[in-house]
């Protein structure tokens, strides 16, 4: 598949991030740091393909990918199920160089599923019955694209790294959002969750987009544990973009 012209600006930026990042240092607990702009390009070079296009009427941006989502899809929220059947997106996924062995890299042969992209995927699957619907009007990044755990497998989200660690990757970040906030030209830039509406606003220098937030699907939040795709298509209707 040959990709369209908002596909490989697409495609180029993320190349972009990922040799950038790739050059960060981490320290401790943070024991392993995995990109899967690497060892999962295809996948993900295959969902820029795809599905980026221009203009789109919202994009979603999560905070990074989750170790059973992204990590082993490479796709954002990238809950198995949800990437290889309703996006039919299934590629061979490879490995990071230094891998936890609490949390083994398995691509789409992982038997574990990620909450947050099943609820989040599952919301637009029932509302719009093919992935290419979804996309002519949505588009679902993540602001960082690295995953950092502890040496027992415990997540690390990028707002516990330290201010020293955290600012060099954030102003790539940063950069990055920018850069497909003019690529894609949204009307609307929805941060799922309060930090990523806090990365869109710091960095929107367009007064044409308009910003908000839909609540995080993470199992770790009490309020989305009861209907959360209730509560987000309310908040995304009030917002009139459903």
């Amino acid at each position: 598949m040959r990709p369209t012209k908002t596909g490989q600006l697409m495609i180029d930026a993320a190349t972009d991030l990922s040799t950038a990042v790739d050059s960060l240092q981490f320290s401790n607990p943070v024991t392993h740091v995995y990109n899967p702009l690497n060892y999962a390009w295809p996948a993900h070079e295959t969902y820029l393909k795809k599905f980026a296009r221009t203009p789109v009427k919202t994009i979603l941006l999560g905070m990074n990918p989750g170790p059973f989502g992204m990590a082993q899809t490479g796709v954002p929220f990238g809950e198995i199920a949800a990437v290889r059947d309703w996006m039919g997106i299934h590629t061979s996924i490879g490995k990071p160089p230094e891998e936890n062995p609490k949390r083994i890299i398995e691509g789409f042969d992982c038997s574990k599923s990620e909450v947050s992209g099943r609820r989040l995927w599952g919301l637009f699957s029932e509302r719009f019955e093919t992935a290419t619907e979804f996309f002519d009007s949505h588009f679902v990044c993540n602001y960082c694209p690295l995953v950092f755990m502890e040496a027992g497998g415990k997540n690390v989200t990028p707002d516990k790294l330290p201010k020293a660690e955290a600012k060099p990757l954030f102003d790539l970040c940063d950069a990055h959002l920018r850069r497909i906030i003019e690529i894609l030209k949204p009307e609307w830039a929805i941060g799922v969750g309060a930090f990523a509406l806090k990365c869109i606003d710091r960095v929107n220098e367009n007064p044409d987009v308009k910003t908000g937030t839909i609540l995080h699907p993470s199992p770790a939040s009490p309020a989305a544990n009861k209907d959360w795709a209730g509560k987000a298509t309310s908040q995304l209707e009030t917002m009139g973009i459903w």
